[in-house]
């Protein structure tokens, strides 16, 4: 046995040494694997390597520290992670190019590190202020678990710190990312290894030197409470499995948005109220600009060989006021693009998020040519936040800058200044545009914001987009239209007032030439084409930019607006609605219709369908009446009475024609099909009471328009709405409805809530609005009752509609041919 001892004694020294080096790997695993996790959100893999780096550090610190008191441990460690930290820090500062010294570069990390991280853009370029945190959290990660699991020997307990930094990455991360299904479970094998390593510490059976008796007791107590934790254990993977295993499918919380991003001021918000201003002071020079070459990618489909609005054209003139770069030899350089317009204002609307040196990719146009341009840009005079750069910016140097992929906006956050210098490559598409003439626009939700028309948009410029619209059927017929109206009949100047709001516009497009009207500056053109455009269902948007040369200054001469239009497959194609200096406008009004070819009802009386009554026939000499031998008064009477029975005939005819499709409509279908149908007869009543729909408007705005036409016709008929509520014009017919009894009904519903006919109307015509919105939102499911309701709705809307006509416009309401003929 004494021989033997130092045997076993080196048989137990081996489990002693493994544990001493896997516990640690599996730590320094465990942290690699959280920096893994969030490098995922990275550009490039520089993140994962310098956390990874900090893993094995801080582990290894305590790891050769182990013989030094506890207390010693960690200023030790905070002296490395500081070196380690300083030379990530400068090797991510050399790489980004960031202007300005080591230490400002440092102080700027410390100060905007954790809102910087969580409001960059992804991928996030790692910049000293996006790696400061997982660098430094990963070296604690490692000190503290090291220490917990090596020193004191908890090793569960020192597994702690890791896994908390690995589940930060993963929030952090959130649903930017594929699920970290490998990395997870390359944590749990590390894990269980250390734990299974460690398990066989050494020092043997601790109950081993106790007596039998004993010893198998302590065994039973410890069997039975291994039990009982695995019990604990299972009960709770079953308890909770099933929810956990829920959560998987579920989209993880983005921290993103309890960050508040980069603001702007209004002028930024807002940069085209600033054209009048710069158009007052042409020569401030706001910025210099170096053009290098242009690459064109090989990848991309090849130019037909159509004029490109940025390329130069020197044999076209240039325009008064904002020289084109199509026609001046130089390069749209744009500052902001406006996408939303609320009536009174276009604002750029963009969520800006911090972003490095790369900034996110978008797929280009399938029919659009890519060309590479690389321009050096100093700041001079410009103002604000905004950063000026070519269309779409793909990577910026030299500047600390914000991004929003969605309007390709640029902003310095900390505001320009004089001598601010930067280079900015961007992705310029040049789209195909012999296929403009037969492409189509885009609809649906994604490009919603640039369809969107503000409420009260007057009414002259919804006529003057329905004409345009009218006489051109195809999109991009429809653009270059509104396009030649707006350059052929207003002028072009640089002293107009600032201002794009309905008012403005529509005293710009139609007000007096000799009072300041139809003259402006880009602002108005601009602002004035995209209104259009989405009045007539075009994509439109504005935006903000300067005819740039390729190299030189450029002055607030230079600034100007103008609309873009998105077209399928070609992207957004920009337009120049802006007059040539030598033509002078036509005045508005030899080609605007100012009124409806075909105004409705209320605005031209219709002549009466009965025939007048035939003059008095000339007297005819005595003698024989003709050749037949019929007298002269036979014969006219004769014609007269045929010509009435003609008359009468159509009118029974249409009389039953429309309340034929009055009942198709209300009576017959699906219950869907059936509200559909109250609401045509509600449109058609509109029609006929001399106040139609537009086509634009929701169900909602019909309601309230329905409403108000109500209201305007029941003030001066008072009396004939009581009549016909009561039934007293001699027809219990809902006006030609074809329901017998709803104006009785419309009647006892005013008396019983003792409100008028036309309040009981409005109610019920809102009912309706709220039948279709259900219909076209949630199609499959309205029921029977709710058409029924619809039925109702519809007939007393139209019956105390028709009731507030004049009499004789009420005996034709049944019989007009118009809403057999109107479209559907």
């Amino acid at each position: 046995m004494g021989r033997g001892a130092p045997v076993v004694r080196r048989l137990r020294a081996v489990p002693a040494a493994l544990a001493t080096l896997v516990v640690p790997t599996a730590m320094i695993i465990m942290v690699a694997l959280a920096g893994s996790v969030l490098g995922r959100v990275y550009a490039g893999s520089l993140l994962t390597v310098l956390v990874a780096g900090a893993a094995v550090g801080s582990v290894l610190v305590s790891v050769v520290a182990r013989r030094l008191p506890s207390w010693l441990v960690a200023p030790v460690s905070v002296l490395v992670m500081a070196g380690w930290t300083a030379w990530c820090l400068r090797l991510a500062a050399a790489r980004a190019d960031l202007p300005g010294g080591f230490a400002e570069v440092v102080g700027d990390a410390a100060g905007n590190a954790i809102p910087r991280l969580l409001t960059a853009m992804i991928p996030v370029e790692p910049t000293p202020d996006t790696i400061l945190v997982p660098l430094v959290a990963a070296w604690l990660a490692g000190l503290a678990g090291a220490e917990v699991a090596l020193r004191a020997g908890r090793v569960l307990l020192g597994y702690l710190p890791p896994v908390l930094l690995y589940t930060g990455a993963l929030y952090v991360v959130g649903p930017n990312a594929e699920p970290a299904i490998g990395p997870t479970v390359a944590l749990a094998v590390a894990a269980a290894l250390g734990l299974a390593v460690s398990a066989r510490a050494p020092g043997g059976d601790p109950v081993e030197e106790l007596a039998p008796a004993v010893r198998a007791g302590v065994r039973a107590r410890l069997a039975a409470a291994s039990a009982a934790g695995t019990a604990v254990v299972v009960g709770l993977a079953a308890v909770l499995g099933p929810a956990v295993a829920a959560l998987v499918q579920e989209r993880p919380v983005d921290p993103r948005r309890y960050v508040e991003p980069p603001q702007v001021e209004t002028l930024d918000e807002n940069p085209l109220i600033r054209i009048s201003g710069w158009a007052l002071n042409p020569e401030q020079q706001l910025f210099q600009v170096a053009t290098g070459g242009a690459d064109t990618d090989p990848a991309a489909p090849q130019d037909s060989g159509a004029r490109d609005p940025d390329v130069a054209d020197p044999g076209a003139p240039d325009p008064a006021g904002a020289p084109d770069p199509a026609r001046s030899g130089g390069i749209r350089v744009r500052l902001a693009v406006l996408s939303d317009y609320d009536g009174v204002t276009w604002r750029v609307g963009a969520t800006y998020r911090n972003a490095g040196r790369i900034l996110p990719a978008t797929d280009p146009a399938p029919y659009a040519t890519v060309e590479t341009v690389e321009q050096e840009i100093t700041v001079g005079e410009l103002s604000g936040r905004l950063l000026p750069a070519v269309a779409t910016p793909r990577e910026v140097s030299g500047a600390r800058v914000a991004y929003d992929p969605g309007t390709g906006t640029l902003i310095r956050p900390d505001g320009l200044s004089p001598g601010l210098r930067y280079t900015v490559t961007s992705a310029r598409e040049r789209p195909d545009f012999n296929l403009l003439a037969t492409a189509n626009t885009p609809a649906g939700d994604e490009v919603a914001r640039v369809l969107h028309v503000a409420d009260g948009a007057p009414e002259q410029l919804r006529r003057l987009a329905g004409q345009l619209a009218e006489e051109n059927g195809a999109p991009y017929a429809r653009a270059a239209a509104i396009e030649q109206w707006l350059a052929e009949h207003y002028r072009l100047v640089a002293d107009a007032p600032s201002g794009h709001a309905y008012p403005n516009l529509a005293f710009f497009l139609f007000g007096p030439g000799n009072g300041g009207g139809q003259r402006g500056t880009s602002e108005q053109f601009a602002g004035s084409f995209a209104v259009l455009g989405r009045l007539a269902g075009l994509p439109t948007r504005v935006v903000v930019g300067f005819a740039a040369p390729l190299s030189g200054p450029v002055r607030a001469a230079d600034a100007y607006a103008w609309p873009e239009v998105l077209f399928d497959g070609l992207g957004w194609v920009p337009f120049d609605p802006l007059p040539r200096p030598d033509d002078e406008p036509r005045p508005v009004e030899e080609d605007f219709r100012p009124q409806p070819e075909e105004p409705p009802p209320s605005e031209q009386p219709e002549p009466p369908l009965e025939p007048t009554s035939s003059p008095p026939p000339q007297a005819a000499p005595a003698g024989p009446a003709g050749d037949d031998g019929v007298p002269a008064p036979v014969l006219a009477a004769g014609s007269t009475g045929a010509v009435l029975l003609v008359v009468a005939g159509l009118l029974a005819i249409l009389l039953g024609m429309r309340r034929a499709q009055t009942r198709g409509r209300l009576h017959r279908g699906d219950p869907g099909h059936r509200i559909a149908g109250a609401w045509r007869e509600v449109t058609d009543a509109l029609r006929l009471a001399g106040r139609p729909v537009a086509a634009d408007l929701s169900a909602t705005e019909v309601a309230g328009w329905a409403r108000r036409a109500l209201t305007d016709a029941v003030g001066p008929a008072a009396n004939s709405l009581a009549d016909a509520a009561a039934g007293t014009d001699g027809s219990d017919d809902d006006a030609g409805t074809g329901v017998p009894g709803a104006a009785v009904r419309v009647d006892a519903r005013a008396r019983a809530g003792g409100v008028t006919p036309s309040a009981v109307a409005c109610g019920a015509v809102d009912d309706l609005a709220r039948l279709v919105n259900q219909v076209a939102f949630a199609p499959g499911t309205v029921t029977a009752a709710q058409a029924a309701a619809a039925t109702a709705a519809a007939t007393t809307y139209t019956g105390a509609l028709r009731a507030a006509r004049p009499r004789w416009r009420r005996l034709l309401w049944s019989a007009h041919p118009g809403p057999l003929r109107w479209p559907r």
